[in-house]
């Protein structure tokens, strides 16, 4: 069995010793001291030891204090000098990016949800019903995000070609089997459209003899386009050609222009149809019952030349568009929420298994589009 004693007594005594031989060594310089310089002058010398020490502790504590005031001044300024650097930097990189960031007209992904929370924060009626929709539209329908599309007079138009190029969808049947590049003057010189002059481009209200030579080129950056994108398999491709496209403002007009005259070449052609006794689609003959659109002319002149310009297209357009496009457009109306026209379809009786494009809507003026 182990007998030695523990290490913390050890310690201790080893402690107790050094400060036991401490105190002897002290007695002894006293003793030696006051043998030789006597008592008085020991006194003098404690007092004058006393007195140094104290005034060097003072000087001590002086300067320390001082240095501490002094490092909390820098620290002080410092601080303060990042929170300005920081402040104008953020502003500094706030005004590049606003510089030279493309200004997209179809912006990326946001959260569904998110998105609603920050679009529709108070507690009237109408909000408290715009975000029961948007929860269908999240929980339901499996939309979990939403792509914001520039809210202007063309954003209907825009939020359907964008998915067109973006999913690569091939060209309509029709515009397989004809030259669409040839189909302004097919108008004038075949059917005889010369009020073909008077279509307007957004807001430009009239062109007149140029019209064919603009339409033309529209048109043919439409087939071009849509053929390229249409060429491209892979996906992220599209997605970086489609940023590229979209933010160049002079292209996507003629793009929008050329859709616009693509819709006006189909009601002309349907018309030419109803004139032969020839069944048309039902919302052709709708089209037609109407004053303000009993043929092509009053079409163009009254809906059509205001499009891009002082309105979108309306719910009628969005049937001819999809049907000239060969394309099923489903509609989210959110402020029909909790009725029958709360997804509606254009059109809705597709003649083939056309694609389908889904957008939303908070008031049939502005779209957006979802993404499931």
């Amino acid at each position: 069995m182990d007998c030695s004693p523990p290490a913390s007594s050890v310690h201790g005594i080893f402690q107790a010793r050094v400060l036991e031989w401490g105190a002897i060594a002290f007695s002894v310089i006293i003793t030696v001291i006051t043998f030789f310089v006597g008592n008085d002058q020991v006194h003098s010398w404690t007092l004058v030891t006393s007195q140094a020490l104290d005034n060097a502790w003072r000087v001590v504590k002086w300067s320390v204090t001082l240095a501490v005031s002094f490092l909390a001044a820098i620290l002080c300024y410092f601080r303060r000098l990042q929170l300005y650097l920081g402040h104008r930097l953020k502003w500094w990189i706030g005004y590049l990016q606003r510089r030279f960031k493309r200004n997209l007209s179809v912006e990326a992904e946001v959260d569904l949800l998110s998105y609603c929370a920050r679009e529709w924060k108070g507690e009237t009626p109408h909000a408290k019903l715009m975000r029961k929709a948007y929860e269908e539209l999240f929980w339901r329908r499996h939309i979990k995000c939403v792509r914001q599309v520039r809210r202007d007079n063309y954003d209907a138009l825009r939020s359907v070609l964008f998915q067109i190029f973006s999913r690569g969808l091939a060209f309509p049947s029709w515009m397989k089997e004809k030259d669409i590049v040839k189909l302004p003057e097919k108008l004038l010189f075949s059917q005889g459209c010369n009020w073909i002059q008077q279509y307007s481009f957004g807001p430009e209200k009239y062109t007149g003899s140029n019209v064919f030579g603009k339409l033309r080129r529209c048109v043919e950056l439409l087939k071009t386009q849509w053929t390229e994108f249409s060429g491209i398999k892979d996906y992220h491709k599209r997605g970086s050609m489609c940023n590229i496209l979209f933010s160049d403002a002079l292209l996507e007009y003629k793009l929008y222009e050329a859709l616009k005259f693509i819709m006006l070449y189909q009601v002309t052609e349907v018309y030419e149809q109803m004139k032969t006794k020839k069944v048309i689609p039902s919302l052709f003959r709708l089209l037609f019952t109407r004053e303000t659109s009993s043929d092509p002319l009053s079409f163009m002149m009254n809906h059509l030349n205001s499009v891009g310009d002082t309105c979108g297209l309306e719910q009628i357009d969005m049937f001819i568009l999809g049907y000239s496009l060969e394309v099923k457009i489903k509609v989210f109306r959110l402020f029909k929420f909790n009725s029958r026209d709360f997804e509606v379809c254009y059109p809705e009786e597709s003649l083939r298994e056309w694609p389908e494009i889904s957008l939303l809507t908070e008031n049939d003026r502005h779209y957006h589009i979802p993404v499931f």
